[in-house]
């Protein structure tokens, strides 16, 4: 790739974010609780929007950075059950970024212990209270993503080799992005006070972390793959965000948000379709991919559901690709999935075709 053709704008390979979709369901579940847990309820969707709010204003600083990177928003990675969501992770030429977003409301201190203390004001009166460390939950994303990927390095030299690396390609950054909160680190550690910044100061934190950093840089296709990479682990959150709100429901109002809920909580229902049997043909396909992702996960040295998910697989039977290119189409398969598994996974839903007709000729589609 020639000089003048180089990436130089950042790229988003995921934009969305499971907040959006959380927002609407607590919205649509208000009307079936009764009073206490409406009281709690608004509560929680104020701070929900004051986190899309804040990673709003993460986003935007990111886009107008005019820098080239890849951007990957709200990553959730799942080690049994150990699991992180990481707001952003930006990769660029020489380094990675653990973006932790905070729209934290007063006026923020840390001490010399790391300690964050929050006071808010309300009127005359100020109230302080000590928060969780938000360095400290970035450090757990950390410790996973790190577990992670050296799960995924396969030989014990390459995850030794990426052992010694991680700590020199990634960087922990704890971002608020309220601009209406007051920051005091003067008496912070230099270690922590390095990892706390503000929204309006991010881009120039990346570029001065960049500039200081020794690695060599990544070439334009080295980045994407290296994205891809990430963007691969990447598990379904099924976390149930509505459960805790089963003993507010009011049985006597009957919304569809509000059934669901109290069926989570009450035990009543699984949810829609589990109880569904597979007809043998397709247990034998489900039987033949799981089978195949658990050899190659085997020979690779990494877990099953990096290769696909439960999900995903079931995405995979229902899209029925015949192409490569519409096996991109799938959820979790990218470009990299797709050159490294694709023949194989196509080679088995042939044969799954091929046989359902021989069993079936005068069908025409499967």
């Amino acid at each position: 790739m020639g000089l003048f053709t180089r990436m130089k704008e950042p790229v988003f390979l995921k934009e969305n974010s499971t907040l959006g979709e959380r927002l609407e369901k607590l919205k649509a579940l208000e009307p079936s609780l009764n009073e206490e847990g409406r009281i709690k309820l608004r509560q929680d969707i104020r701070c929900l929007e004051a986190g899309i709010f804040g990673e709003k204003n993460i986003a935007f600083e990111l886009k107008n950075s005019h820098m080239p990177m890849y951007v990957i928003h709200d990553l959730y990675l799942r080690d049994g059950e150990l699991t992180s969501q990481i707001d952003y992770l930006v990769i660029t030429r020489k380094l990675r970024f653990i973006i932790e977003c905070k729209n934290l409301y007063g006026d923020i201190e840390i001490d010399s212990q790391g300690t964050f203390v929050r006071t808010m004001r309300f009127g005359r009166q100020e109230k302080r209270e000590g928060i969780y460390s938000p360095i400290t939950q970035n450090q757990h994303h950390m410790a996973l993503l790190k577990k992670l990927r050296l799960q995924q390095a396969g030989g014990i030299i390459k995850r030794l080799f990426y052992d010694r690396q991680f700590e020199e390609n990634h960087r922990s950054v704890v971002v608020l992005s309220n601009p209406r909160t007051v920051l005091n680190a003067r008496y912070a550690r230099e270690e922590v006070r390095s990892q706390v910044i503000r929204a309006d100061q991010l881009i120039d934190y990346i570029r001065e972390a960049c500039e200081e950093s020794g690695n060599k840089e990544l070439s334009d296709k080295e980045m994407k793959e290296l994205a891809y990479s990430y963007l691969d682990m990447e598990q379904e959150n099924e976390t149930d965000y509505l459960e805790k709100y089963s003993v507010y429901i009011q049985r006597d109002v009957r919304t569809e948000a509000g059934e669901k809920a109290w069926a989570r909580g009450a035990g009543e229902q699984r949810e829609q379709g589990q109880d569904q049997k597979l007809d043998p043909d397709m247990e034998r396909l489900v039987g033949e991919l799981k089978a195949f992702r658990w050899n190659t996960s085997q020979a690779e040295g990494i877990k099953p559901y990096f290769i696909f998910n439960n999900n995903q697989m079931m995405d995979l039977i229902r899209r029925y690709p015949e192409t490569l290119e519409q096996l991109k189409t799938v959820s979790g398969f990218s470009d990299m999935k797709v050159q490294k598994y694709g023949q194989e996974i196509l080679a088995i839903l042939d044969k799954y075709r091929y046989d359902r007709r021989k069993a079936a000729p005068w069908r025409t589609s499967f």
